[in-house]
């Protein structure tokens, strides 16, 4: 092993390079410190690589198919139409290949020093960084860690060559004739959903009570009925699984729901029950950083750990495990480091998911509104009053707007319907911004534009909707 003789100092060292890392990289650069990155995998982390950006180009490619194949409403009738799913994983590829060399442009041209390996720490201003080959000293004047997450593996499940998480789902070189979903949170409802579409038989194993448990009830629901619609998906609710045995050709799969034990005979069983924080091999127990029972981080209102030089943001700390809330967090990192007093505010982060319908989220619920105390009110707007969604032959969902009573400020909504991943930007931006019901009416939207559902909710709120009768 070749080990650097002295260290190698900079101002703030950054340990992953996923969407919270390499973000947090970029800013800090631009905010004059000189700035080193290690990763010991591919830039662009989990998101980039084997989460968020190849899952959505499976998921697009399953809507083509879909779409494909039923759309006689709008008059196109195709017949024998394939799927051809090694071309299908090029294109993904390609997608993933693009991104992640953006990313590398992206820190060589803010003169961010890029280092493969693995960091450990020495103390709270040295890690170690080693490879296959070598090891060499940092002397940091601060450092962000944002390394991560990893799919929970749950007992009898042990993850094999066919009982995938989402990274070996996403790297099938064939579609399965049957496919059964541990877990039914946003992960396993794409990938299932995407599979469903190509036509899998999927079948959803869920502990909780409902599918995407996070979301209110009325937009979950629509997103189950949609998938027990397509003829090939059961969801189970209420149901544990027991265990699994790998057969020739595939898997069994035992389950318990209603005190009664189920067997399903599947081509694999991809298991998504959440992701572990990746905290456990950096050394942390050497310079004290404290944690949760669960290995989270503890971090202030500012993404500073017990040590007051070292930050942690992203799926290491207390949150929902998001891409653009580590970028986020990754930011503040960088801004605070650099004297700026900046502050994290999570009333402002959306959350979606890529079903079918899409459901989007930001702010208050109604009764996480109420449960805070806030006197509030509910404005919702249906896609079937839309022209654009009608046109689309999209019609299914609603957008409701929660406002508070005493002056009519948004403090969050809900959507579900098609591009509620798109739309609910704008409803972020006026949380952050206290912007009114009565603002968001007064706004013009273009007709016809699945946007104009914002407006429209907005009416509803201000007791002047024009295309529901009051």
């Amino acid at each position: 092993m070749v080990v650097g003789d002295f260290p190698i100092e900079t101002d703030t060292l950054v340990i992953g390079a996923g969407p919270g890392g390499y973000v947090a990289a970029i800013r800090a650069a631009q905010l004059g410190q000189k700035v080193t990155i290690v990763e010991k995998g591919n830039l662009g982390g989990v998101c980039l690589n084997v989460g968020c950006i190849p899952s959505k180009a499976l998921i697009a490619a399953g809507h083509r198919f879909e779409h494909a194949k039923h759309s006689e409403d709008m008059g196109i009738i195709a017949e024998n139409v394939t799927v051809d799913f090694s071309k299908v994983q090029e294109f993904k590829n390609g997608v993933v290949n693009k991104l992640t060399g953006g990313v590398e442009g992206l820190l060589k041209g803010n003169k961010v020093d890029i280092v493969k390996g693995e960091a450990y720490f020495v103390d709270s201003e040295t890690v170690r960084v080693m490879d296959e080959n070598s090891a060499q000293t940092y002397k940091f004047k601060n450092a962000i860690l944002a390394t991560g997450s990893r799919p929970i593996e749950i007992p009898g499940f042990k993850f094999s060559e066919r009982v995938i998480n989402s990274t070996g789902a996403l790297a099938l070189k064939e579609v399965p004739k049957k496919l059964v979903v541990i877990g039914g949170g946003y992960i396993g409802t794409e990938l299932g959903t995407a599979f469903a579409n190509f036509g899998t038989e999927v079948t959803f194993v869920e502990a909780a009570d409902e599918i995407l448990a996070g979301f209110e009830k009325q937009m979950s629901s629509l997103v189950k009925r949609n998938l027990k619609k397509k003829g090939n998906v059961e969801i189970y609710t209420k149901a544990m699984a027991k265990g699994v045995e790998e057969t020739a050709n595939g898997v069994q799969v035992t389950f318990e729901v209603g005190g009664e034990s189920k067997v399903i005979d599947a081509d694999y069983v991809l298991v998504t029950v959440g992701r572990r924080p990746n905290t456990d091999e950096l050394g942390l127990e050497q310079v004290g950083v404290k944690m949760t029972d669960r290995g989270l981080i503890e971090i202030d209102n500012q993404t500073r750990t017990s040590v007051s030089n070292i930050f942690a943001i992203g799926d290491i700390v207390t949150g929902p495990p998001l891409a653009h809330k580590a970028s986020y967090e990754g930011k503040i990192a960088a801004e605070v480091i650099a004297g700026e007093p900046a502050e994290i505010d999570y009333l402002g982060i959306p959350a979606v998911v890529f079903s079918e319908p899409e459901l989007a989220s930001v702010g208050y619920t109604e009764a996480q509104a109420k449960e805070e105390g806030l006197a509030v009110k509910a404005s919702k707007f249906p896609f079937a009053a839309n022209g654009r969604a009608l046109a689309l032959n999209a019609a299914e969902g609603f957008l409701k707007l929660i406002t508070r009573k005493e002056d009519g400020v948004v403090v969050g909504a809900q959507i579900a319907g098609p591009s509620a991943s798109d739309m609910i930007a704008e409803l972020g931006l006026a949380i952050e911004a206290g912007v009114t019901a009565e603002d968001i009416a007064l706004t013009i939207h273009a007709h016809p534009t699945l946007g104009e559902i914002t407006m429209e909710a907005a009416e509803v709120a201000i007791g002047s909707p024009i295309h529901i009768v009051k």
